[in-house]
């Protein structure tokens, strides 16, 4: 990694009590220089007290303590703060249960010496997903093209949530007023930073299925996230309405 670009992987959890120690070991042996930001929503289960012992023993290991759950989205723009506040120059998401293999963690920080985002994708060569059945392929699938379909973003896999973010793309995309839902905020920041200009990269990973719990995915979710696509489309056009009469007053 280069001088100056600090890393900083922010691990969203709720109930993970049983996921966070290994997976934090785990990043840990991918990546030994990155550090790990915990971003605990106040979890019944105590995941926050593990969090706070681990770094208690590892200078590497931070903690921010929310004070309820407030969805996947709006842990991961407090992270976001919290890493830009303290001059990290990359920002790593994924999540705490093993579905995203820290042993692609080289992988990304890799490709983020060249390119604004990274995404761990599924849907590009080499990328795939196991132990899924039919149904939540199709799901997956086709979330992801049916986004890309609306909201014309060259992007195959819109819905994956293991990225590397260059702090500077993080600082110029206008994240105020996102909708931070938790399976649309993985569409709406790929979409918002592509529309900035943000240089995206996709690179193969294969997505498992949580070792530990439940899947936090329901069908409320899939139906937000839908209709946020839509509403992300009519908000840009209307603002293309708005800024085309202003281009015609002024000749341009």
């Amino acid at each position: 990694m280069s001088t100056g670009r600090r890393a900083l992987v922010c691990l969203p959890t709720y109930d993970e009590r049983e996921n966070l120690a290994p997976v934090v070991a785990a990043i840990h042996a991918a990546a030994p220089e990155v550090d790990v930001l915990v971003v605990d929503d106040d979890s019944p289960d105590g995941t926050g007290r593990v969090a706070d012992e681990l770094a208690a023993r590892d200078p590497r290991v931070k903690v921010l303590h929310r004070a309820a759950k407030e969805g996947l989205g709006r842990a991961y723009l407090a992270g976001f703060a919290w890493a830009l506040e303290r001059g990290y120059g990359l920002v790593l998401e994924m999540d705490a249960d093993f579905s995203h293999d820290p042993a692609y963690l080289p992988t990304l920080l890799a490709a983020a010496e060249d390119a604004d985002l990274v995404l761990g994708s599924r849907y590009v060569p080499g990328g795939g997903t196991s132990n899924w059945g039919l149904g939540r392929r199709l799901v997956s699938r086709g979330g992801s093209a049916y986004a890309r379909a609306i909201l014309g973003v060259q992007v195959r896999d819109l819905t994956g949530g293991f990225k590397a973010w260059r702090a500077s793309t993080l600082a110029d995309v206008p994240f105020d007023g996102i909708h931070a839902g938790g399976y649309v905020f993985q569409i709406e920041t790929t979409f918002r930073a592509s529309r900035a200009g943000a240089r995206v990269r996709e690179v193969p990973i294969v997505f498992s299925d949580r070792r530990i719990g439940q899947s936090k995915m329901s069908r409320r979710i899939l139906v937000e996230a839908l209709l946020i696509v839509i509403n992300l489309w009519w908000e840009e056009q209307r603002g293309r309405l708005r800024r085309k009469p202003a281009e015609e007053h002024t000749g341009k």
